[in-house]
């Protein structure tokens, strides 16, 4: 291959599939990991957040300053969506300006040297992806754009409305997947449990479960964005009922004060969430996980004391912490009751005590246990390590088993299944040894 590609895709694993698109679209290059050897540079750019717009400039800068006279740098993703006009005005580094519709036209607009920013964002539908990161593990996209009001996000506003894929297509994808040797799938999207209300199908989710089930070669699975006020009591039984799909639940509450949540129009009060989140802990082997907003404006000592003190009751497994940040376009940063920086920062901090506490009382529920594992090579700890994730766990994100030996006489395989047996905890993460295989 004479012509050599250099990509790099920040922000969520929705911006992940739409990286592994472009990188189908581009198969005639070679992928390398060297930006000042790459002729065309690509960056699927984040704009959801401050820090996440920070760090898509940043990157921009950083791969032009080592780029080659002849190469072409192309900024595609959310960011570029969001301020097309500005940044075409401002960056001059950048050679090729794209935006969440064009993702399966990428071949075209640098053959072209064209920027182009289609009205409609982009959907997947049978285009071939090069799957990153994993031969045994694959993202599936389920929807795009979304029908929520929040107070706080923009996302409707770049990404559009609700836009779910054909129950079919998906279906499809994962078969082709499977037959490849993937086993173990991630669904996601904004808004996963409005899944089909497009096609007024209510509980999209529970046809995708019955039919992803009877895949062969998927033997694991998971749903990771759901929202409270789509998200039925049928859905959960369904996934708590199914053989392939892992009791694991990831459903961002943002808050469970119900003054902030009638703020922040989240559509649910706490009672709902409240039933949801127990409903989901009493399932057998679950795994919790949500997200919360800190310093949304309007928040109160009084919300914010609600808020610790249900999280320092419920023992999520995992939770991720945002701090409030104004965002053009949304109702939230017209509101006048700011919240200072240096009460976001101590709230933070305050949450992040409790949070730590519960991760920890999290994986030492594990240790003495037999737990099924997948191996992925070498740890990040040590090389005589291998790293394995809790087969339930969401790719990267929940954490790190550290397997330091086995029982078994035959060399242990990376992306397989093996049964562990969970010795100890050291910091954040497990350390096991393989007892036998899966």
């Amino acid at each position: 291959m004479s012509k050599k590609l250099h990509l790099v895709s920040l922000g969520c694993t929705k911006n992940l599939i739409d990286s592994e698109v472009m990188l189908g679209r581009l198969q005639e290059y070679e992928i390398i990991d060297e930006a000042k050897n790459a002729d065309v540079i690509i960056v699927n750019t984040c704009g959801f957040i401050d820090a996440a717009k920070t760090e898509s400039i940043e990157t921009i800068l950083n791969l032009h300053s080592q780029r080659k006279d002849d190469s072409l740098l192309v900024m595609s993703g959310c960011l570029s969506e969001r301020y097309k006009e500005e940044l075409q005005k401002e960056l001059k580094e950048v050679d090729i300006f794209t935006g969440v519709g064009d993702y399966d036209r990428i071949d075209e607009l640098i053959n072209l040297k064209q920027n182009r920013f289609s009205p409609k964002s982009y959907l997947i539908k049978d285009e071939q992806r090069v799957i990153t990161g994993s031969i045994y593990h694959a993202y599936i996209k389920l929807s795009e754009g979304c029908n929520q009001q929040c107070s706080f996000c923009a996302i409707p506003e770049f990404k559009g409305k609700l836009q779910s894929r054909e129950l079919d297509e998906v279906v499809d994808e994962v078969t082709k997947l499977a037959k490849r040797g993937f086993y173990d799938f991630s669904f996601i999207s904004q808004d996963s449990s409005s899944y089909l209300r497009d096609f007024d199908i209510k509980d999209g989710l529970s046809l995708l479960i019955e039919k992803i089930e009877n895949i062969q070669g998927v033997k694991s699975a998971r749903i990771l964005y759901l929202y409270p006020s789509t998200l039925s009591e049928n859905v959960l039984k369904k996934i708590i009922n199914s053989k392939v799909f892992h009791n694991y639940f990831d459903m961002p509450i943002q808050h469970i004060s119900d003054n902030l949540l009638t703020i922040m129009r989240r559509g649910s009060g706490s009672d709902v969430i409240k039933k949801q989140l127990f409903l989901m802990r009493e399932a057998k082997d679950s795994f919790v996980r949500t997200s919360i907003i800190v310093g949304h404006p309007g928040e109160s000592d009084e919300d914010f004391l609600i808020l610790t003190e249900f999280l320092k009751t419920y023992h999520f497994d995992r939770v991720t912490i945002f701090a409030y940040s104004d965002e053009e376009g949304t109702k939230a940063k017209k509101m006048q009751e700011k919240i200072p920086l240096e009460i976001v920062e101590k709230r933070i901090e305050i949450l992040n005590s409790i949070i730590e506490e519960q991760m920890q009382k999290s994986l030492q529920l594990e240790v003495g246990k037999e737990i099924e594992i997948i191996t992925r090579g070498e740890s990040s700890e040590h090389e005589y390590f291998i790293a394995a994730k809790k087969s339930c766990w969401a790719e990267d994100i929940d954490g790190e088993i550290l397997i330091n030996e086995t029982i078994l006489d035959e060399k242990i395989k990376h992306s397989k299944r093996y049964i562990a047996l969970i010795q100890e905890c050291a910091g954040d993460k497990l350390v096991g040894k393989i007892i036998r295989a899966s």
